[in-house]
């Protein structure tokens, strides 16, 4: 299955070598730059400032695309409710019980375009960000809040393994859907209570599966006496350069940018 979230893509890129809270902050403020753009011109900017992102991460394009499909459904649920159920603005198209108006096709292309821009962009922060690094720029980002009585190092441990555990388990779905097809199973046909109950076979052991990890998870970290960042040291410790002061003025440039293009 195709979902690039939670995987990373080990290679040596000038986005790769950046601070992993050089990373969390520079997506933030992407996300926010796709949600202040409204015109045309401001969410070409936001795409061309991806495209840039993905040429200097030197990940495969294909890899970010193929995350797409997992998103397709929604894509198209999207598309269809607000292209045929807003009605106003011109009619551009009218036939039968279909009016498609020009409000219509504008807010299907900004909600469209914002979530092909989250979800890629996103994937390049995990594909170019080992899940180590994550946790500790979570930490580190999360630490003055510790003060009113946040528990900084456990959010950042609980978003990593899931993170880290995503691959693994859309792995355990894949093997199990084989396994049941092979005995005769079938997924593809009937209408959607009969596929909703088809999934009964694949659901019950995913979650049983999780259990057991989870279990094995924890009684490892036990036995390694882990106790939360209780007098924990770090091997490496995250430290700014260049690239990174230089990665914050490029997107806050293009968060400016944003802003005024709107």
């Amino acid at each position: 299955m195709n979902i690039t979230i939670g995987q990373y893509y080990p290679t040596n890129s000038n986005i790769h070598k950046l601070d992993a809270r050089t990373k969390i902050l520079s997506t933030f403020i992407y996300i926010l730059a796709i949600f202040f753009a409204k015109s045309f011109i401001s969410y070409n900017l936001c795409a061309l400032f991806l495209i840039f992102c993905i040429n200097i991460s030197k990940v495969p394009f294909k890899m970010l695309l193929g995350g797409l499909k997992s998103i397709l459904i929604i894509i198209i649920f999207t598309v269809l409710m607000n292209m045929f159920l807003i009605r106003s603005g011109d009619v551009l198209i009218k036939f039968w019980i279909i009016n498609i108006t020009s409000d219509g096709v504008i807010m299907t292309f900004r909600l469209v375009a914002r979530l092909i821009l989250l979800v890629v962009g996103t994937s390049i922060l995990t594909l170019s960000t080992t899940p180590i690094a994550l946790t500790e720029g979570m930490e580190v980002l999360l630490k003055p809040y510790k003060k009113i009585g946040v528990p900084a190092h456990e959010i950042a441990m609980m978003m990593s393994i899931s993170l880290r555990f995503i691959p693994t388990l859309i792995d355990e779905l894949d093997k199990i859907k084989k396994a049941q097809m092979a005995r005769g199973a079938d997924f593809d046909t009937g209408n959607i209570v009969a596929k909703a109950k088809s999934m009964v076979p694949l659901l019950v052991p995913l979650f049983v599966s999780a259990f057991r990890r989870a279990e094995e998870l924890a009684m490892a970290m036990e036995a390694r006496c882990y106790r939360g960042d209780i007098n924990r040291t770090k091997m490496k410790k995250l430290e700014y350069k260049k690239n990174d002061f230089i990665a914050y003025s490029v997107i806050g440039i293009v968060f400016v940018l944003v802003l005024i293009l709107r």
